[in-house]
């Protein structure tokens, strides 16, 4: 349970709004936005130590479930990259009015990406709210990428015929349920076919040992930000979560100099 009770912003209109939960703290900026991974909540353990660490130091602190997740209204197999981009944004316009830190977990990394190009693309980037972002095993394309390639000929047909496909999850007692929507969507949001860019500094944090994205994903990564300030740090013997008391420490510790940079 988180330590507070969350608020709830409507996200859409007509039947496809939903009640989107966020926890705000005020404070010293610039602050920081977590964005979490598919499936994943915003009181985990890393996004709880942000908390930790904006409360000591007087930040402030933002955080959001994407719809069908943890606190928030709607049903995960209604989810799209672009419907949680857009819930994303509209957290990001609503609570980060000044310079901001994007921390963007596995598919909340191509969260940040996006949320980045959509605040380029609309020229609002001259008010200096995106500050900076830490990438933890950022997953941007992750639905044809790391999914749909990897998947079996007859995994592709039980989607393109049933509309889903439930895939087992080592990190849930329930299966992931993988729509026809959701990779259709994903398509219409892939990074990798041209330069990315964010118009901030960006770290990336990366396992080597990470079973659900490759670090060299994170590599390719690398080479599409040609336009920004890039630090990636590989944890040789790090995983795909990276909530070891050391991996927190050094996301912290990351988070903290972005934070102090001007």
């Amino acid at each position: 349970m988180p330590d507070q009770e969350p608020q709830f912003i409507t996200v859409g209109t007509g039947d496809d709004s939903r009640q989107i939960a966020v926890l705000h703290d005020d404070g010293q900026r610039p602050g920081v936005l977590w964005l979490g991974g598919f499936k994943s909540d915003m009181i985990g353990t890393k996004a709880q130590a942000l908390v930790d660490w904006a409360k000591e130091t007087g930040r402030a602190c933002t955080r959001m479930d994407y719809s069908g997740h943890g606190y928030s209204g709607g049903k995960f197999a209604d989810g799209t990259i672009s419907r949680w981009l857009e819930e994303s944004l509209a957290v990001f316009n609503q609570f980060c009015r000044g310079p901001t830190v994007v921390i963007g977990s596995s598919m909340g990394g191509w969260m940040a990406l996006l949320l980045a190009r959509a605040h380029l693309m609309a020229k609002a980037n001259v008010d200096g709210r995106l500050h900076a972002m830490v990438l933890i095993a950022p997953a941007p394309d992750f639905t044809e990428e790391l999914m749909w390639k990897n998947f079996s000929d007859d995994i592709k047909n039980q989607i393109e015929t049933q509309g889903y496909y439930e895939e087992p999850s080592e990190y849930s007692d329930e299966p992931y349920v993988i729509t026809k929507k959701l990779i259709d969507d994903g398509r219409a949001n892939l990074l990798f076919g041209a330069p990315i860019e964010t118009g901030c500094p960006v770290h990336i944090l990366q396992g080597a040992q990470d079973p659900d994205v490759p670090w060299q994903h994170a590599q390719e990564l690398v080479a599409r930000l040609a336009h920004d300030d890039v630090v990636m740090t590989l944890v040789k013997d790090g995983d795909h979560r990276l909530s070891r008391p050391q991996d927190i420490d050094r996301m912290v510790r990351i988070v903290g100099d972005m934070a102090a940079s001007g």
